[in-house]
């Protein structure tokens, strides 16, 4: 274990402090990547649900709102999992050594009881209830069981694996309503999925910079420049697809207003380019939208201005 990182013996803490340590290695932060679920949700205004028959609409809310808690549930136990496979590359992490499980502060027994009895009651509560929705879940586990194992050791397959996972929610929130799952859902949640994956790599190169092959092999077989020439790919590729798709996708207003939207993603788009290469941010996606000001004012401009489009014009 690296010099200056504390272990304490999970025999000597408090329950609440035990509680407390099991809390912060579920990744509460992480679960804003769930709220892609409600993406589907947001653009069958009219379509599954109407604002104007208040019940139907909150029926079809909760449906998500569901959905969402039993995601929250199994990525958290897929991300303790994760934390006690990888604990000991975590450990040469400047931040990652800080974890309940790498530092040695929470037991691998007790965390692993609790990955499996949240794991497992999500799965089963989804399979049991919405059987597809149930069975997405399923491979979203399996997906994310494999990146922990060794697909993040695989160059390239390891942004792909990060993409599929943020498809598979959008997918998830789309079948739990029960609605058509757009083709320009896959392209866009693919495209932005890859996009922020990159930039993760990218970060995570500059911030260990010789050492980034002993936390993670594939890092090895990364360069600043191929990462910087893949995200020079993507950006102007997600610009376009979501441009085609706001004017040409047969769902939306026949009247072009949802290319109002561009804008917002553009600028959302650019500004977490600028945090990335000017700040050096990019390493964790959920803190930059958490606490960036300016992207999430732009989010929600984005998702006021798509609705209000949806709900007036469709």
């Amino acid at each position: 274990m690296m010099r200056g990182t504390m272990t304490v013996p999970s025999s000597t803490l408090r329950p609440a402090s035990t509680l407390w340590l099991l809390l912060v290695s579920l990744r509460p932060k992480q679960w804003t990547k769930n709220l892609l679920l409600f993406l589907p949700f947001l653009f069958t205004i009219n379509v599954r649900w109407d604002p104007a028959h208040l019940r139907p609409a909150l029926e079809t809310f909760g449906q998500v709102a569901f959905g969402f808690v039993l995601f929250c549930l199994l990525s958290s136990a897929l991300y303790i999992l994760n934390d006690i496979v990888d604990r000991e590359n975590d450990q040469r992490h400047l931040v990652k050594r800080l974890r309940p499980i790498p530092s040695g502060a929470l037991s691998l027994g007790l965390a692993g009881t609790a990955s499996g009895i949240l794991g497992v009651t999500a799965l089963a509560v989804s399979l049991v209830l919405i059987p597809l929705f149930g069975i997405v879940a399923l491979v979203y586990a399996a997906l994310s069981m494999g990146y922990s194992l060794c697909l993040k050791q695989i160059v390239i397959v390891d942004v792909l694996a990060i993409a599929a996972g943020f498809v598979l929610r959008a997918v998830a929130g789309a079948i739990v309503i029960d609605v058509p799952i757009s083709p320009w859902l896959y392209i866009c949640a693919t495209l932005g999925a890859l996009f922020l994956a990159c930039g993760k790599r990218r970060n995570e190169l500059l911030a260990l910079g010789q050492g980034s092959a002993a936390h993670r092999e594939a890092l090895k077989d990364y360069s600043p420049a191929l990462l910087d020439q893949m995200i020079a790919v993507i950006t102007p590729s997600l610009l376009i697809s979501y441009s085609l798709y706001t004017f040409s996708a047969p769902n939306l207003p026949k009247n072009n207003a949802m290319m109002l939207t561009i804008p917002f993603v553009v600028y959302g788009i650019f500004r977490y380019l600028y945090l990335m290469h000017i700040r050096n941010l990019g390493g964790s996606p959920e803190d930059i939208l958490l606490s960036d000001r300016p992207l999430l004012v732009a989010i929600l401009l984005w998702a006021a201005t798509a609705g209000g489009i949806l709900l007036a014009f469709r």
